[in-house]
């Protein structure tokens, strides 16, 4: 029997766009109690490096599932005071959102349990919420200056920069994504053992296949809806890709969505490569191998060969459809856009272009540059803060 394709069909929810309205965090890096008050604008944050620009776009992550934009451990963010004073031993970061007409709001902090260890908690209305509650009321995108190499780099900076482009579409993707990587270890595990358990071994090859059927059907729908984004757009300062997945089982995915299939295909694959993953020491085969491809449209030519210009310029248009493909499903959240840097090597006519395109698309960006006049085409559309060790001024 084949299982139901892992998507919802628009129209059945619909979902308001949300907005910050507040941000404060305590103790969150080098912030120990910043305040942020907001109309719901676009958001510029300007001041030298090292000020906590970044510090507080890394805070909006954390409003979501996952680890951040820096994936730093829950500890590691924890606010390291001067020298003779004791160091906190939480952080908390608090938002008011506005979520249409309604006012929501959402607290994410760490706390420790009885012997030490570090969890994240989080809080909606008052309530506990979960990673899905998260995912469901937020949809977080982020561009950092890490990426600005991302298509020269190892095809596994390009898979993970696409993952966090798939969570925004699917959050069921982290948690499959979790649970194919847990089983493909316990199976790299068990193939260094002499006489390795086969009962063992076919459970476990059988989580990796429902976990990563799962993740094929998520990123060949992400990417499906990207590339119908990216042909939408206008021509403009921000050049067209087009983008494919370099793996087997995305590739079934893409042509059907049948779960069973895929299943089926992949647990074949890792039974016959259990004599080679062993002498290997790991999987050769698998959605853990998938790479993203992508081709500079008008020039016809691979982002790994372009320039590091055309590049960036890539880079920002994929965000921007990817976004775009949010918006236009009418049952996810509209997401926030964190955007680290991005104006900084934009030429002037470059950067008005990406101020237009953001307030076109309705939804809430924050940037971060070092100098206020880098938003200045922004105009009246965007509130700005000038940020300097740690404090937040609005301008």
């Amino acid at each position: 029997m084949t299982k139901a394709p892992l998507s919802v069909a628009p129209g059945d929810i619909h979902v308001p766009r949300v907005r910050l309205m507040r941000l404060a965090l305590q103790n969150f890096r080098n912030h120990a109690a910043t305040a942020l008050r907001l109309d719901g604008r676009h958001v510029c944050l300007y001041g030298a490096n090292g000020a906590g620009k970044t510090n507080l776009l890394e805070a909006i992550s954390m409003l979501g599932p996952g680890k951040g934009l820096r994936s730093a451990g829950l500890s590691e963010i924890v606010r390291k005071p001067p020298a003779g004073q004791a160091p906190p031993s939480s952080w908390a970061i608090s938002a008011d959102l506005r979520e249409g007409d309604i006012d929501r709001k959402l607290s994410v902090a760490l706390e420790l349990d009885a012997e030490g260890r570090a969890k994240r908690t989080a809080k909606l209305d008052g309530a506990n919420a979960s990673q899905a509650d998260l995912a469901e009321l937020l949809r977080i995108i982020w561009l950092t200056p890490a990426m600005d190499r991302v298509f020269a780099g190892a095809a596994g900076d390009r898979r993970r920069f696409f993952d966090r482009q798939v969570l925004a579409h699917s959050p069921a993707h982290g948690p499959a994504a979790a649970a194919y990587e847990k089983a493909m270890r316990n199976r790299n595990a068990l193939l260094e053992q002499d006489r390795p358990d086969p009962t063992w071994l076919d459970a476990l090859e059988q989580k990796m296949a429902e976990a990563g059927a799962a993740m094929a059907v998520f990123r060949a729908q992400a990417l499906a809806r990207m590339q119908r984004a990216i042909n939408e757009r206008p021509e403009g300062f921000f050049p067209k890709a087009d983008l494919s997945l370099e793996g087997s089982f995305e590739r079934m995915a893409g042509e059907a969505p049948d779960l069973n299939a895929i299943e089926t295909k992949l647990t074949a694959v890792l039974r016959a490569n259990r004599g080679r993953d062993a002498a290997a020491g790991r999987a050769l085969e698998g959605l853990h191998r998938s790479d993203l491809l992508v081709l500079h449209r008008p020039k016809n030519m691979a982002a790994a060969e372009c320039s590091t210009g055309e590049q960036k310029a890539l880079l920002i248009g994929l965000i921007l459809a990817n976004a775009q493909a949010l918006f236009e499903r009418d049952f996810a959240p509209n997401p926030l856009l964190l955007l680290d840097e991005a104006a900084a090597h934009l030429d002037s006519d470059r950067r008005a272009a990406l101020y237009d395109e953001l307030a076109a698309l309705g939804g809430q960006a924050w940037l971060t540059g070092t100098d206020r006049n880098l938003f200045d085409a922004f105009g009246e559309r965007a509130q700005r803060f000038a940020v300097s060790d740690g404090t937040v001024r609005e301008d």
